[in-house]
């Protein structure tokens, strides 16, 4: 018998998404988002200065570091003091490549923008929701340095947003929570742009292999998440 999702939702359905804009006082943008009880907390910080191998070309750079609480997940997890895990590195590396592809970096002049991205409850989807979030926080602080005179122009041109899906129970599902994504045999996410153009695209038979047509149900159901994600963006800018 196949295992009802959580709160009877469909197959492709996402959890309840919500975004909060300028949830900090203190960086220049920022976004508290839920994807059901996945929680994230992304700040965009703007510092006046450029890495070392950019000094001199007039161009800026966009960086991201990701974190999870020690209490996020069910289970106490150590704090990364000595060194990042390789998943870490990995999940602040396709951040930054993702809001990096909608940012003209010869408009930033030489400075440096890094979204933070720290998960204070995990179940689930903490990279997709942390894009999802840091892309409106990074939105925001360029708005604002805009607004301050600080750019000529505006530097971002297009909107990420990124989802899960997978199959679990030979069945095709939209933004797994914890317990489908533990039990997946197929696990994908993507990152695309409002133009329907994929940025990422990471998938892995966990428990199974897959053919081509699973693979069109696989895109086919997350694009149609990632169209609602952008919705969804662009809805709270308003």
């Amino acid at each position: 018998m196949l295992a009802l999702r959580a709160n009877d939702r469909d197959r492709d359905a996402l959890r309840p998404v919500a975004f909060t804009r300028n949830y900090l006082k203190s960086p220049f943008g920022s976004c508290y988002v839920t994807f059901g009880d996945t929680r994230v907390i992304c700040a965009a910080s703007i510092e006046e200065s450029a890495p070392s191998w950019l000094k001199g070309s007039g161009t800026g750079w966009v960086t991201a570091e990701y974190a999870m609480l020690p209490a996020s997940g069910a289970k106490r997890s150590r704090r990364e003091i000595t060194g990042q895990k390789g998943r870490t590195h990995e999940i602040q590396r396709l951040i930054a490549r993702s809001l990096r592809s909608v940012v003209d970096l010869s408009i930033l002049g030489e400075i440096t923008v890094t979204v933070d991205c720290d998960v204070i409850q995990a179940d689930g989807g903490t990279r997709t929701a942390s894009i999802c979030g840091a892309w409106l926080a990074l939105n925001d602080a360029l708005a604002a340095w805009k607004n301050a005179g600080k750019l000529r122009a505006d530097p971002v041109f297009g909107q990420v947003a990124a989802v899960s899906v997978g199959a679990v129970d030979g069945r095709v599902l939209l933004d797994l929570d914890y317990r489908e994504d533990s039990r997946a045999e197929i696990d994908m996410n993507l990152v695309m742009n409002a133009k329907g153009e994929f940025i990422e695209v990471q998938g892995t038979g966990e428990r199974a292999t897959f053919d081509r047509s699973r693979l069109d149900e696989l895109l086919d159901c997350g694009t149609k998440g990632l169209y609602e994600l952008l919705a969804a963006q662009r809805a709270v800018l308003e």
